[in-house]
């Protein structure tokens, strides 16, 4: 990981800080990173708890603490450590992408699955409209990846209230409909268009279910080639961290997943869901160029590494979208 990617990393650990509440700031543009001071240790350094703390109003020591598990969680990150008034002391790891889609390959669609909900039973109080149904359908099952209980009442006083769709949106059928519902946040008007049945790059739910097919033809024709088992067989996607920096963008937003369906369980915000497996199928489509072989080039343990990391990806589009009540198609 190089100082400029590390950059990138603690300024998406400051976002989620600020996205999950936990800090109330704006998220500066850069951060800096460099080698540890007198008394730190680690590869690197960064001073950005003591430039947050008084926009922040809290110690920098304190902030460094709440952004200390953000960093950690990132893919590449071994250790961090607080030290002196509030530096964070960052030590980068090798086997963390590996270990990253080891683990989403291990768990399937309940990647992202936690507690932090567990034994909370949250009641959903709706009006009787189309649009606050759907999310509260959905929200009953994002909040079981978090241990906790949806209860879906009818009648006053309500607590969820999305702006209602302005018009009927069946005649888009089940799969675009539930998405024009979901994707908008609760206090947006949903556009009910054709738009959303166009298999066109404008497209968003087009784009997140393209991905989730190109990933499972990428196993196909990577079967084809001979190598498109990536599970059991060895350690299939231990060549990862020797290319990473290709697959950077997309390790980052498999990582972030937890955090984010614990965002839209806490929120009720099942837009947080369907905005993150956008990002997950962009990053997918760039990456997917990657995987196979070109021209005379021999199937490597190096290929057989970039089919893991994107059958990762397939998994959580798959999850994500069964979570949205939404199918993910094999072919497209």
């Amino acid at each position: 990981m190089t100082p400029v990617e590390l950059s990138r990393t603690v300024l998406r650990a400051v976002r989620r800080a600020v996205d999950g509440g936990e800090l109330s700031v704006s998220v500066p543009g850069s951060v800096g990173v460099g080698p540890p001071g007198p008394g730190g240790c680690g590869d690197y350094a960064t001073n950005v708890a003591l430039r947050l703390a008084g926009p922040a109003g809290l110690p920098a020591l304190d902030v460094a603490e709440i952004l200390r598990p953000h960093i950690g969680d990132e893919p590449g990150v071994a250790e961090v450590t607080v030290t002196g008034p509030g530096f964070l002391n960052i030590t980068l790891g090798g086997g963390a992408a590996a270990a990253l889609v080891d683990e989403v390959l291990n768990r399937g669609e309940r990647y992202g699955y936690g507690d932090s909900l567990a034994g909370q039973v949250v009641e959903l109080r709706v009006p009787y409209d189309t649009r606050a149904e759907v999310v509260a359908d959905t929200l009953v099952r994002i909040v079981a990846t978090q241990g906790g209980r949806a209860e879906v009442r009818h009648g006053e006083p309500v607590n969820l209230r999305p702006v209602p769709a302005p018009e009927d949106p069946a005649p888009l059928g089940a799969d675009a409909a539930r998405w024009a519902l979901l994707y908008p946040a609760s206090h947006d008007r949903p556009r009910i268009s054709a738009d959303h049945l166009l298999q066109r790059e404008s497209n968003p739910l087009f784009r997140v279910r393209y991905a989730h097919a190109r990933c499972r033809a990428l196993r196909r024709n990577a079967g084809a080639l001979g190598f498109g088992e990536v599970r059991g067989d060895g350690d299939p996607s231990g060549r990862l961290d020797d290319t990473a920096r290709e697959g950077a963008d997309l390790l980052s937003v498999l990582a972030e997943y937890p955090h984010t369906l614990r965002l839209a369980a806490a929120h009720r915000a099942p837009d947080r869901l369907a905005r993150h497996l956008v990002g997950v199928a962009d990053s997918l489509l760039l990456f997917q160029h990657l995987v196979l072989p070109l021209g005379d080039e021999k199937p490597s343990a190096a290929h057989r590494a970039r089919l893991a990391l994107a059958e990762a990806a397939g998994t959580v589009l798959a999850g994500g979208l069964s979570l949205l009540g939404i199918s993910a198609p094999e072919y497209l």
